[in-house]
């Protein structure tokens, strides 16, 4: 019988799952699994136990993640059992039970919308970009603040085609830290009025105990998307009543990701229904190769 051996975050501290993982050792035939968030062993022959199934569905699908429909564990739950399948020979049990995993991975985030919209403060942010529907190709886009953040945000807008980015920093070898790698120029922030001149969407999160940009930085007219991820505030409110400004505060990014958020969990019921259909087609298709296998002894 296929059993598993699971710790996570949930149950478990991260040094306690650093041991865990450290002291494991793994059978022939096992399939490990490791993310950041957990540690499970599948291992054993014969049968699968529907809560076994269950449990690596829910798994494959992002259920069982802190981000509820996170991505990236569908790349981790495959990268894993192709990893198994070049270290050992896995029988026909598991390898039937992991495949059928991935389909239900592909089938939750395909037929519900567990996975859609930003629940991070970086991709709420381009999430608002694309719903401001600015072409990122065409747009001069000034960054502020060198950070975890930032460094998200340039990443996503390269990937997403921006051509004309800077960062702009007190620091200039920070900046040039983070900047450098991508070819992305570098400002200094005390010549903010020459580079807001030129600027069409401006993204600020620096760690400034105060404004570091306010209404006499922005030139008589300029049109500009604005957003403020910092806490306390980057951009003084008033350039939100500018004209043609439009400004977005860290209120409005973590109400989008709230609202995300939310829209996540009222799928995961949908996707509980696909994980049962799934759990029974598995089931039949394992029935019927033992009922063939009886048959040919």
């Amino acid at each position: 019988m296929i059993a598993y051996k699971s710790i996570n975050q949930q149950n478990t501290s991260l040094e306690a799952r650093e041991a865990y993982f450290q002291g494991l050792h793994v059978e022939r035939g096992a399939v490990l699994l490791q993310t950041c968030n957990r540690v499970e062993l599948y291992y054993g022959d014969g049968d699968v136990p529907d809560d076994v199934a269950r449990h690596l569905f829910r798994v494959t699908a992002g259920l069982e993640s802190a981000l509820i429909g996170e991505r990236a564990v569908q790349g981790q739950v495959k990268d894993s059992y192709q990893q198994a399948q070049l270290q050992y020979r896995l029988t026909a049990e598991m390898h039937k039970l992991f495949s059928c995993a991935l389909e239900v991975g592909k089938r939750v985030r395909t037929e519900t919308e567990i996975s859609q919209g930003a629940v991070s403060h970086s991709l709420a942010a381009i999430e608002i970009l694309q719903q401001e529907q600015v072409d990122l190709s065409q747009s001069r886009i000034t960054i502020v603040g060198v950070n975890k953040l930032t460094s998200d945000i340039l990443k996503f807008l390269k990937n997403k085609g921006a051509r004309m980015v800077f960062l702009a920093n007190r620091s200039q070898m920070k900046a040039h830290q983070l900047a450098d790698p991508l070819g992305i120029s570098v400002f200094e922030l005390h010549d903010k009025q020459r580079f807001l001149a030129d600027t069409d969407i401006l993204i600020s999160a620096t760690s400034a105990p105060h404004a570091v940009i306010d209404a006499t930085d922005i030139p008589a007219g300029k049109k500009l998307l604005a957003i403020d991820l910092a806490f306390p505030r980057d951009i003084d409110p008033s350039i939100g009543r500018l004209p043609n400004v439009r400004l977005y505060n860290l209120s409005d990014v973590e109400r989008r990701v709230r609202e995300n958020i939310s829209v996540r969990k009222s799928e995961v019921v949908r996707a509980e229904a696909i994980i049962e259909e799934e759990i029974a087609e598995l089931q039949d298709i394992l029935r019927r190769r033992r009922q063939y296998l009886k048959r040919a002894v």
